[in-house]
């Protein structure tokens, strides 16, 4: 039921209005009422019209459900005499008062209850109202439904991304299918920042300048970015020339780009990384996008030497079994680790979990395979082992049984953290750029304790940081971070440096 004064979408019991009738000697024109009417559905919707009908005839006014009146008595008497009789009008008269009904589409019905004698005109006035109170009505309906289908295909889009990021490319290829249009293969990933409520614009011009061959989803973590998945037919190879990137900030100059490398679906969470990071260094750039510029990607360094490793190290979650079946189980729990590695306490919106949820599982994972989360140590520890294996348990290799200084030993991983660390101490490096570093993942990456440790302030420390962005063209303030990496990196570099003087 709609009442006077009361939003079209309530149903609950009516309030009667009693607004301060119009002097009696007040002018009813019919004319004017009927276009005020359509103006008021126009600009104010059902709420504002049944507001000024109330006020106009001296009475309560309201829409009700013809099947289940609910309302003044009077009122649920007459929908009830109306829906019996199936007419499409009716007036039902008390002492000292009377209803009166106009039948509108989908069960429903104008009501009205006004004291007796009422001005001759109140029922015309009625009967005027019915007409553009039902197309309000069923406009305002629609664009319900509009936006219950908008926000149930946001959120199926919001899915594919989560089955693409845990590696379940089959499941996310039919629901993209069925969305549209097929997630391509290969791709490259595009991460867009815009102002808030922009995103619904940006959509429809990246739809236009990849002829609707794109994949878009809007980013549940961050409430200004949108990932794009773009087939690399789309794209210009040429270095440091991406025509698409320059089309839409030449349109939206408000808008930023990242763009990774050219990738495969199946390192979608590597390729959404890495244009991560080149947003961050597109922010510092008058043309506003940037590629992920060409570096030895640590996988790859790692995976002969740290395969067996990381299946080792997850062994225990892959094998724990809930002790409730509401519990989250080995997947779920994968699942939540990987999202708080890249998000932190931003996985809430991720994951659509509470953040006692979240901390929960985190702690169960501790538990599990024995870490602290709290040391960025066992972060990077994780973070790596989660990177190194797919989706589902698979068998231990013969380098199980090894610890991770084992597999950072390996020469392909020292030169790899040489060749990630080079520019730190390159000619564009910033004074104090190693020690800064060195001091921020010595204290786990806090910036309090590692301005106290560097005897700067917090924001200096931070002003550090964004010039160590730019030089390392990775994201270190704003999750996902590198600070896995570099502190791998680092990690690596040691050991290297121990085994080459022993």
């Amino acid at each position: 039921m709609v009442e006077c004064g009361a939003a079209p979408r309530r149903r609950e019991h009516p309030i009667p209005h009693s607004p301060t009738p119009p002097p009696a000697s007040a002018p009813w024109s019919r004319s004017d009422d009927i276009l005020r009417l359509h103006r008021l559905a126009h600009t104010g919707g059902s709420a504002a019209l049944l507001e000024w009908l109330a006020a106009r005839i001296g009475g309560w006014t309201a829409v009700l459900d013809t099947a289940q009146p609910r309302g003044p008595e009077l009122a649920v008497r007459a929908a009830a005499e109306l829906s019996a009789r199936g007419a499409r009008s009716a007036v039902l008269r008390d002492t000292g008062s009377a209803a009166l009904l106009f039948a509108l589409d989908g069960g429903r019905a104008l009501a009205a209850v006004v004291e007796l004698p009422h001005h001759p005109g109140v029922p015309a006035l009625l009967a005027d109202a019915a007409v553009p109170l039902a197309l309000v009505l069923g406009a305002e309906e629609a664009g319900r439904r509009e936006a219950r289908a908008g926000l149930a295909e946001s959120r199926a889009r919001e899915a594919v991304l989560h089955l693409m990021m845990n590696g379940r490319l089959s499941t996310a290829r039919q629901i993209a299918e069925t969305l549209g249009p097929s997630l391509p293969d290969p791709m490259r990933m595009y991460v867009v920042e815009c102002r808030t409520g922009q995103r619904a614009a940006v959509t429809r011009l990246f739809e236009e300048l990849t002829g609707g061959r794109a994949w878009i989803v809007r980013c549940p973590v961050y409430v200004r970015h949108l990932i794009v998945l773009v087939p690399t037919d789309l794209v210009a190879t040429s270095a440091g020339h991406d025509p698409l990137a320059e089309a839409l900030v030449g349109v939206a100059p408000d808008c930023v780009v990242g763009v990774s490398a050219e990738s495969c679906l199946r390192q979608a969470p590597g390729a959404y990384t890495q244009a991560f990071h080149a947003l961050a260094v597109a922010r510092g750039r008058c043309r506003r996008h940037a590629r992920f510029g060409a570096a030895p990607e640590l996988e790859l360094a790692a995976h002969e030497a740290g395969a067996g490793w990381a299946e080792a190290l997850l062994a225990p979650l892959y094998a724990y079994e809930p002790r409730r079946p509401q519990d989250p189980g080995p997947q779920e729990l994968r699942a939540t680790a990987h999202a708080w590695l890249n998000f932190t306490s931003h996985a809430t919106r991720l994951l659509k979990i509470h953040r006692n949820t979240l901390a929960t599982r985190l702690r169960l994972v501790e538990t599990v395979l024995g870490l602290d989360l709290g040391r960025l140590a066992d972060q990077a520890t994780l973070s790596l082992a989660l990177r190194l294996t797919p989706g589902e348990p698979g068998a231990a290799g013969p380098a199980a049984a090894g610890a991770l200084d084992g597999v950072l030993r390996d020469p392909a991983l020292v030169a790899w953290a040489r060749a990630h660390l080079a520019p730190l101490a390159g000619p564009d490096a910033p004074p104090g750029a190693r020690e800064t570093v060195r001091a921020w993942l010595e204290h786990d990456a806090h910036l309090a304790p590692t301005a106290a440790a560097l005897g700067i302030s917090v924001p200096g420390t931070r002003k550090r940081l964004s010039r160590i962005e730019a030089l390392l063209e990775r994201s270190l303030l704003q999750s996902p971070s590198a600070r896995h990496d570099l502190w791998l990196a680092h990690r690596a570099e040691e050991l290297g440096g121990v085994t080459q003087a022993a």
